[in-house]
């Protein structure tokens, strides 16, 4: 089953991509595979030079469903999701993610691997790890202080609080807030706009910015793997998990 969709964008030379595994989006090594593997087709493609992440259903993304386990076999090991999730820091055209709704855990770290977030006030946003029990990942502990600064997703991580489009603006974690209804058209303009620049520029600098950023994500994932094999065996993430789909607040033993 396909959950990757390429759009036409109305732009020579944008792409557009949508996440259909609605209506919440729920993050999968299938998903991330076929993701990864329409960026490696969109850097060989020379006409392509700009490329937009959207997402049918309520969520962009809900993260990865540690409640119900997942239909396409993905094990309490993250390792198989994640060697596709580091795959995406290896493309090399720009890419905007158009976050209409939730980006939640691993859905967010999916968000955060985009160069740049168009969202609306609605939009949800949380590294909801540390209140599941466990340590975050996704490479999120080296991406998201990158983006907000050490401060900030230090709050987002301990607290797993969710914070809305206005104050994801206002961290740095989005960056452009639009109405709802206009999230995708105003990610593509953005995209176009990227586009009208001369591509091998482009990519160049784009290169330099990140330059080392895919190997210090792929390594601070290694360690969030590591921890999180070890505390996916916990009572507390147990707890965590039935606190969030019984709605209530967690009690945590430190077992």
């Amino acid at each position: 089953m396909s959950h990757i969709a390429s759009l036409d964008a109305g732009h020579a030379h944008v792409a557009l991509l949508e996440i259909r595994r609605g209506p919440f989006n729920y993050v999968n090594e299938a998903l991330l595979r076929e993701l990864a593997d329409h960026l490696d087709r969109l850097d060989a493609d020379p006409g392509c030079r700009a490329i937009v992440l959207a997402a049918e259903g309520r969520a962009f993304s809900a993260g990865a469903d540690f409640n119900s386990g997942d239909d396409e076999g993905t094990s309490r090991d993250p390792g198989p999701l994640y060697a596709q999730a580091m795959r995406l820091f290896r493309s090399t055209k720009p890419l905007v993610a158009a976050v209409h709704g939730a980006a939640v855990g691993a859905g967010l770290g999916l968000a955060v691997a985009a160069d740049f977030r168009v969202s609306c006030a609605e939009a949800r946003f949380s590294a909801n790890f540390n209140r599941l029990g466990f340590h975050p990942g996704f490479g999120l502990s080296a991406t998201l202080p990158r983006l907000v600064g050490a401060q900030q997703a230090g709050l987002l991580f301990f607290t797993g609080r969710r914070i809305g489009g206005e104050e994801a603006l206002r961290i740095g974690l989005v960056d452009q807030l639009v109405p709802a209804d206009e999230v995708r058209v105003s990610a593509l303009a953005l995209a176009g706009e990227i586009a009208l620049s001369a591509p091998l520029a482009v990519e160049a600098t784009r290169a330099t910015l990140r330059r080392g950023l895919a190997d210090a994500v792929a390594e601070a994932n290694r360690h969030e793997r590591e921890v999180q094999c070890v505390q996916f065996a916990t009572d507390d993430f147990k707890e965590g998990v039935r606190a969030m789909a019984e709605r209530r607040a967690p009690q945590f033993q430190r077992r």
